[in-house]
């Protein structure tokens, strides 16, 4: 419980401070900025902690079915205000973005800008209460005779992607999206995402075959159904969110070279 209480003041209190110093330090920054900025870089902070922790999970695990480590129930009870308060923060910044490109919805807070906040981002709401209500459960209290701590870390690094998406969506927050720096952290999100919450999935398959001597193809026969459909039910939001990924970079691409090619016809044009 000395966990939840710390998780519980930590986050909310990053947030707060993160605000305040950004506003602070930035005098020509609007709220929609300060928010939008503090609420990844909380995101970010939790999801190199998770990255860690899961990282130190799972090269620990000798047996990945019964091995237990004494950071998995810590970090969850220490991560799971994050959890609740993440949602809250989102909303914030998708508030005072709102709210400053004028929209009337977004004079003041009301059940409409919660409405509008959910049907805007309902996948990622729903992947937040899932983690609350079946993830942590299930983990604290719910692994009778398993550990399966490896498994735990494994989900754990798959957060390593997330400071990436954040650092990309502050600095198109920032006007930054045709700096240099956008494109190499745009290639870093996809290498990332694609590496630790995809090729995650048939990488724990494979340790598994691995211990138990099954060959990689036979894996899901051998484990119960609802693992399989369990897994299969966090893999589909990551592939399509891949995806969504993949066409923003496609356009990005597009509209950097359609931009490049008037330039040059500009430089041409004025040679003649």
């Amino acid at each position: 419980m000395f966990m939840l209480a710390w998780g519980t003041a930590f986050f909310p209190g990053l947030f707060f401070i993160s605000r305040k110093v950004l506003k602070s330090v930035f005098k020509n920054w609007n709220d929609a900025d300060v928010f939008v900025v503090s609420e990844r870089l909380v995101s970010s902070i939790h999801a190199t902690l998770a990255a860690i922790v899961g990282f130190i999970i799972a090269t620990a695990s000798s047996d990945v079915m019964y091995d237990r480590h004494r950071l998995t129930n810590e970090f969850v009870w220490f991560g799971a205000p994050y959890m609740a308060f993440d949602i809250y923060a989102m909303y914030l910044s998708n508030y005072h973005c709102q709210k400053v490109k004028g929209h009337e919805a977004y004079r003041k807070h009301s059940l409409l800008t919660i409405k509008l906040f959910l049907l805007r981002h309902p996948l990622l709401v729903v992947h937040h209460m899932v983690l609350l209500t079946v993830f942590m459960p299930t983990i604290l209290f719910l692994r009778t005779g398993l550990g399966g701590d490896f498994f735990i870390g494994c989900f754990f690094m798959a957060e390593f992607s997330t400071p990436f998406v954040s650092l990309g969506k502050v600095l198109i927050q920032l006007g930054l999206e045709d700096s240099w720096l956008h494109r190499v952290n745009g290639v870093m999100v996809l290498l990332s995402f694609f590496t630790c919450r995809i090729l995650l999935f048939p990488y724990m398959y494979w340790v598994y075959g691995q211990q138990y001597t099954i060959p990689f193809h036979k894996v899901p026969f051998h484990l119960p159904l609802h693992c399989n459909l369990a897994n299969l039910s966090i893999l589909a939001p990551q592939i399509y969110w891949f995806v969504l990924l993949c066409h923003k970079a496609y356009r990005l691409y597009l509209r950097q070279t359609r931009s490049k090619g008037q330039l040059a016809h500009k430089d041409g044009s004025k040679t003649d």
